[in-house]
């Protein structure tokens, strides 16, 4: 049985990735998985080497066909989003790709084919193979995409005998984090010890009940606020989320990505190491994760 443990946090800037990238180096044999498309940075730290690449087909643009047209006017009244100019061209930067011009021309006259807006990768690492993408600059469905990337990376631990995904998810409740927490076995979701960070929390855990995905807590930086802390672990366990522990705030987490190293490679004997491997011993031992009901899951995916 394959797990997937989905990072996760109600904003940007929690130390998302930068754990993942800590959790793959103690994972070892998982498959990396980045879903947080519009914004993917994982790679910085595992410095993949693509071995295939694929395009993304996302949404649609509406192409008139000048021989075809016959200057009725009725795509210029119908559009929402003034894409179309006087002389029946669309702009494709103002175009939202809804389709209401290509189904209501009289003529037929305009099609709808089918456009680029990425890219997505199969590559090795120094902890495993990852699945990633690329998403095009002010591109849309970016949901569809992480959707992709998630089934890819199944379909390689499936191939290639891994236990678990560890996917780094994207920020917030919007569309690509409900596209990447479907279906998954656990949530961490990472937080920070402010009013904001509780907040959003909240929401990622509401998020979390609807789609009956157990969700984990771990308060990143606890000791800039520790009655926050308190309030965030409470409010964990109050909602019967397990609070997977506290990870201090450090300066080595910077220097560490500036050496494109996760944090256990760059001071594998500090305090914030020791601290996140005692996040993953509470990750690895939570029953979910544990499916098959041996004492240290570590010993299948290590």
């Amino acid at each position: 049985m394959i797990r997937e443990l989905v990072i996760v946090s109600g904003k940007g800037g929690t130390g998302k990735t930068s754990i993942t990238a800590a959790f793959a180096s103690l994972a070892q044999n998982s498959v990396l998985c980045d879903a947080d498309v519009d914004a993917a940075d994982l790679h910085l730290l595992m410095a993949p080497t693509v071995r295939k690449k694929s395009d993304f087909m996302g949404g649609c643009l509406a192409e008139i066909r000048q021989e075809d047209c016959v200057e009725c006017g009725r795509c210029i009244e119908l559009c929402r989003f003034d894409a179309i100019s006087a002389d029946y061209v669309v702009d494709a930067i103002d175009c939202e790709g809804c389709g209401v011009c290509v189904d209501l021309c009289p003529e037929q006259a305009i099609d709808f084919p089918v456009q680029k807006c990425g890219e997505w990768f199969i590559s090795d690492t120094r902890f495993g193979p990852m699945v990633h993408a690329r998403l095009g600059i002010a591109e849309e469905n970016s949901g569809k995409l992480v959707s992709l990337v998630r089934q890819e990376a199944r379909k390689l631990a499936e191939a290639r005998g891994h236990g678990l995904i560890l996917t780094d998810g994207p920020p917030g409740i919007g569309c690509p984090v409900i596209a990447s927490i479907g279906g998954a076995t656990a949530l961490a979701i990472i937080v920070e010890p402010t009013v904001s960070g509780m907040h959003d929390m909240q929401r990622v855990a509401e998020l979390a009940v609807h789609f009956k995905v157990p969700g984990l807590v771990c308060v990143n930086k606890y000791d800039l606020n520790m009655d926050m802390t308190e309030k965030v672990e409470a409010f964990g366990r109050a909602h019967n989320m397990v609070v997977l522990g506290r990870i201090p705030f450090d300066p080595i987490f910077t220097k560490a990505m500036i050496e494109g190293k996760n944090v256990l490679e760059y001071a594998p004997d500090s305090p914030v190491a020791a601290s996140i491997k005692e996040v993953w011993k509470k990750i690895i031992t939570f029953p979910s994760m544990n499916a098959m009901g041996i004492k240290d899951f570590s010993a299948i995916i290590q």
